[in-house]
């Protein structure tokens, strides 16, 4: 007889042999009832998903392999694709490979409709009317902070669809889950304990398995809590840094007028966007978790208390809260003030180092270093001892909180989980449970040690989300200043965009913003001032210093326009009226519709190189995608490199994909002639050239001018150099008058000027015909001064060798001069 194996299998083995043998058995049962016809089909149908789920994936796989090549090319040549919604897709280096980023525009009806949160707040919030708000009203915490903050939250969360929403109820959601891990902790914490105290083995290793495991999905709890708070954070900020960008950058010219017409966040607009924007931020997603979280907390905990240790334990909590807060919050220091003050002090310490950075060279030249550190230092001591004074605020601020919420609140636990020991009728569950009679005295003790230890943990719990909840006011005094600060910047932002410059209960000053008057138009083919008085604009509400009453003066295609005058009487700013950058205040502008292509194109007097490739500084503002929808290659920046005489550029530097820090790799006539190349790569219509050509020589600026004219660009340019008047036609004279006020447009070539030039002509050659009355004049007093007096003597002296070699050598060189300046006059006369 064979002898039978003893191995068994396992309770879980068999069942799960079980179950694959009763359900393959139902498939072998089902497919011996079905036709060949179905089977076919079956089979058919099979094969088909086999091969279409295949050529899915090859195509995914093609489509991402292509998809990377591409976002490979993007990021070399640094530039972009332009989707057909308006939005535009990046690649950003990421790892080995790169990531796809999509970013939609704001819509103009989105500014619209924020524009009253931002410029006309309801009364009741204690914001004026169209007036940034930091002016009228200390950060803090009441109405102003809270309208502020709810507007940015409009921003942050434009949506309950939106991703941000999303993020916030799945933190909410892990924020509920943590509370509910607290309450079990404390249940099995309590256990425990009574299973130790009992000497019961199995069930205090029962516990402990239990703890370790609630252990693990605690501690996963927890991380995705912080992790989920850090994604709030940066969904925030990239909203509002997306809205603010749009804000800032357009066509309106808003990164412009904010520092330089309105002032109304000074000359820090970085340090808010960057700095205070990742501070508010921060301390907003933190701020759910920080309120949230302790706030279900209280009100789970004390309802737990409540059962457990009954009526007269939740009075004395809730009273103790309120007890709690109104002590910190009278002797709370104002935080929000504090940080909005520190946040400014450091924008200004940083714009010192960034203004350094910006003109290292020139201060090296002046050798300015002990200057520099001096405001450095200056600066920073103001900033340290502010920081001090903070700290010394929050020392005494500190002791107080931490000696009320640490050791009071525990005291008080203690003294409120005693109330079912001694006072039974008035302890809930716990009191019940005690007024029971128990057969052993070791139960009821052991019944006590759990009941405390639960209620303990309850209340530690419960005094740490009442901690967080008083912690959080200090918290939220410094959200109130990071707040402000934002909202200061955005309300400032949607003032300029929207020109909202309007004063109540005062009349306008003259020439302010406020008082602009003039008319811009757009679409016309030349340039064209009527009446337009030039004015240095002043921050608001100061108004403006005139510079030229009234200017009157119309380019048309061909008629190349030269504006001369001595500094300071306002050359460049009729370029800045005409580009928009300064107000109309009077009169009526007309000029090209667009920049560039076929319109209008502007080359300020300090070049200007982009970050990025050799092929940016060509084609900017352009990118590479709007260089091939153009239909331009790099054989046509090649060109315009080689008329502007910088055609050994692409091979000197490394090829066109080249990125380097231009502003140092390029010398100055180089970055004048890249100026140059721009604008014979956009070959716009009319050109403003602000001293364009300063640092090129002059035989070379003449074949720009003239290489310019050849493509057909209506030159209009500032300078002070005479020999650019033969490439032009008019010539605007600024500068004149006994006040330097007055004008002139002349034409360049005609009888008048002609006269003018014989006349100047006449008056160096009435001074030459004086020359040897002069040199004789000369010899005399040479003569004299050569005589040395002796007392006692009668002699003169000989003079001294040197004063003999010095007149015979002026003497040569005086025939010379005469005869260039004549020929020098000659051919002026001949312009």
């Amino acid at each position: 007889m064979a002898v039978q194996s003893t191995l068994r299998g396992t309770a879980a083995e068999e069942a799960i042999t079980a179950f694959l043998e009763k359900y393959g058995e139902l498939i072998r049962t089902k497919l011996r009832n079905t036709t060949k016809t179905t089977r076919l089909l079956g089979t058919l149908a099979l094969a088909t998903s086999i091969i279409l789920a295949g050529e899915g994936s090859r195509r995914w796989w093609k489509r991402r392999h292509a998809e990377k090549e591409q976002g490979m090319k993007l990021v070399r040549t640094n530039s972009w694709l332009h989707n057909k919604d308006g939005s535009r897709t990046i690649y950003v280096p990421y790892k080995d490979s790169t990531s796809k980023v999509v970013i939609h525009s704001t819509k103009p009806l989105t500014f619209e409709a924020h524009r009253r949160l931002f410029l006309n707040p309801p009364r009741v919030s204690g914001l004026g009317d169209g007036h940034v708000p930091s002016a009228q009203t200390k950060p803090g915490l009441n109405l102003a902070f809270l309208h502020q903050f709810l507007s940015l939250m409009s921003i942050m969360i434009p949506r309950w669809s939106s991703k941000e929403a999303g993020l916030l109820v799945s933190h909410g959601v892990f924020l509920m889950l943590r509370t509910y891990l607290s309450l079990v902790v404390a249940r099995l914490d309590g256990e425990i304990v009574r299973d130790l105290v009992a000497g019961n083995g199995k069930l205090f290793l029962l516990g402990l398995v239990k703890w370790c495991g609630l252990g693990g999905f605690a501690s996963y709890t927890n991380a995705m809590i912080k992790f989920l708070e850090s994604k709030v954070s940066i969904a925030f900020r990239t909203r509002l840094t997306r809205y603010i960008h749009d804000l800032y950058l357009n066509d309106n010219l808003n990164y412009y007028k904010l520092s330089n017409l309105d002032g109304g966040v000074g000359q820090g607009a970085d340090q808010f966007i960057t700095q205070d924007l990742t501070l508010f931020c921060a301390a907003a997603a933190n701020l759910y978790s920080s309120l949230g979280k302790p706030f279900v907390d209280i009100c789970v905990f004390n309802y737990q208390l409540y059962r457990s240790l009954g009526p007269l334990a939740l009075t004395g909590l809730l009273s103790n809260y309120f007890l709690t807060a109104s002590i910190l919050r009278r002797l709370s220091p104002p935080f929000g003030k504090l940080k909005a003050v520190e946040g400014r002090k450091e924008g200004d310490f940083r714009s010192l180092h960034a203004r350094l950075i910006a003109n290292a060279e020139e201060v090296a030249f002046y050798g300015g270093a002990e200057m520099e550190k001096t405001f450095l230092n200056k600066e920073f001591k103001s900033l340290k001892n502010w920081m001090e004074g903070i700290y010394m605020l929050k020392i005494r601020y500190n002791i107080l909180e931490d000696f009320i919420l640490k050791y009071s609140w525990s005291a008080y636990g203690y003294l409120l989980s005693s109330l079912p020991v001694f006072l039974p009728a008035w302890g809930g569950h716990g009191g019940a449970s005690e007024q029971t009679n128990y057969t052993e005295k070791h139960g009821r003790e052991r019944t006590r040690m759990k009941d405390f230890i639960t209620n303990k943990r309850l209340m530690l719990s419960l005094a740490d989300a009442g901690g967080r909840m008083m912690y959080s006011i200090k918290d939220l005094s410094e959200l109130a200043g990071y707040t402000s600060r934002v909202y200061t910047l955005i309300s400032t932002l949607h003032r300029v965009h929207a020109n909202a410059y309007y004063v109540r209960g005062r009349e306008n000053e003259l020439y302010s913003l406020s008082d602009v008057q003039g008319t811009t138009q757009k679409g016309f083919d030349g340039v064209r001032l009527e009446n337009v008085p030039i004015v240095a604009p002043g921050l608001w509400p100061q108004g403006g210093e005139e510079l030229i009453e009234s200017l009157s003066m119309i380019v048309r295609r061909g008629d190349h326009l030269l504006i001369s005058g001595p500094n300071g009487v306002g050359k460049s700013a009729i370029a800045r009226v005409i580009a928009g950058l300064w107000p109309v205040y009077r009169g009526l502008v007309s000029r090209p519709k667009q920049n560039g292509e076929d319109g209008i194109m502007f080359l300020p007097q300090r070049p200007y190189l982009s970050i990025g490739t050799l092929r940016d500084q060509v084609i900017y503002p352009d990118g590479e995608a709007d260089m091939r929808e153009k239909r331009k290659t790099e054989y046509d920046l090649k060109r315009a490199l080689d008329a502007a005489r910088l055609g050994y550029l692409p091979d000197r530097e490394g090829g066109w994909d080249t990125r380097k820090e231009w502003k140092d790799v390029l010398s100055g006539g180089e970055k004048q002639r890249v100026g140059i190349a721009r604008l014979l790569y956009h070959e716009p219509q009319y050109a403003f050239i602000d001293e364009g050509t300063s640092a090129v020589s002059s035989d070379v600026e003449g074949l720009l001018y003239e290489t310019c004219k050849e493509k057909g660009i209506t030159l209009i340019t500032i300078s002070t150099r005479a020999s650019l008047k033969k490439y032009h036609t008019y010539n605007l004279v600024l500068g004149m008058g006994e006040r330097g006020d007055e004008w002139e447009l002349q034409r360049i070539g005609t009888e008048r000027e002609k006269l003018h030039v014989e006349r100047e002509l006449q008056e160096l050659r009435e001074r030459l015909s004086q020359v040897e009355k002069w040199k004789s004049r000369h010899e005399e007093i040479e003569k004299e001064l050569a005589k040395v007096w002796v007392e006692g003597g009668d002699d003169d002296l000989a003079p001294p060798p040197y004063l003999e070699k010095q007149d015979e050598k002026a003497a040569d060189e005086e025939e010379p001069e005469t005869e260039g300046t004549l020929v020098e006059a000659s051919a002026t006369l001949s312009l």
